[in-house]
């Protein structure tokens, strides 16, 4: 009785929560089952009483009803897909549905490959780095470029090297100048408090990795020429022997 009185005072009514207990089971017997995403109708599945076909071959046989539409892909031995719902009435294509969606994942597939995310690297100097560290960094930002990123060479001042910005500029013209046609600068040298930085992109027109191959083979190639013509020129002090 006293718990009665309390759920009566606080709002609540102990039949009401009978009813919520016994039909929560129900509500959970028949969960909503949800359509699949970015997958077009097809056969069956077309709500339309009413499509725009376009046949197998692509010819446009115009507006015809749902039912027509499916005995022609019936008679084709193949599906009928609707290929632009928002359009009114909707389009539909007769075609092999199995091999539609195959031919959209190579095309979605094959569009990811070409993408390319351009990101911005960073490269850090200072001022009074040697020429071992300032080549090997060089070749990072080398690197980079190929790879088709953008580049932040950033140049740290410490203590009193800020009283001398012309050794961040003459490092900054120096790694311009060893990169040649790769780079192409987009952000020109400027001071950000104790950082001097710049930002540099890769050069359509440059050459990629394989321009140095065939440099390397013609290195190769023209060392036997130079031992060739000393074998040659060898035998001439004999000759003059001979003749005395």
């Amino acid at each position: 009785m006293l718990r009665l009185l309390r759920a009566f005072q606080l709002g609540e009514h102990p039949w009401r929560r009978h009813q919520l207990q016994e039909a929560t089971p129900l509500a959970q017997k028949s969960p909503a089952i949800a359509p699949p995403m970015n997958e077009p109708r097809y056969n069956e599945r077309i709500r339309a009483r009413e499509v725009r076909l376009v046949d197998a071959d692509g010819s446009q046989v115009g507006v015809v009803s749902i039912v027509e539409a499916l005995e022609r892909a019936s008679k084709a031995e193949l599906d009928l897909v609707e290929v632009a719902a928002q359009a009114d009435p909707p389009v539909c294509r007769i075609m092999d549905y199995g091999k539609f969606r195959y031919e959209e994942a190579q095309r979605i597939k094959e569009s990811r490959k070409k993408t390319i995310q351009i990101t911005m690297k960073e490269v850090k100097f200072k001022p009074k780095i040697g020429k071992g560290d300032f080549n090997t960094k060089v070749r990072h930002i080398h690197e980079f470029l190929e790879d088709g990123h953008k580049v932040k060479v950033t140049l740290q001042f410490r203590g009193r090297e800020m009283a001398h910005p012309e050794l961040g500029t003459k490092i900054l013209d120096a790694v311009i100048e060893d990169l040649g046609q790769l780079a192409r600068v987009d952000t020109m040298a400027r001071l950000e408090g104790r950082n001097m930085t710049m930002v540099l992109s890769p050069e359509k027109k440059a050459v990629k990795k394989p321009s140095t191959k065939p440099a390397a083979q013609a290195l190769t190639t023209t060392a036997p020429v130079a031992t060739t013509v000393n074998v040659e020129q060898a035998p001439a002090p004999e000759a003059e022997a001979v003749a005395e």
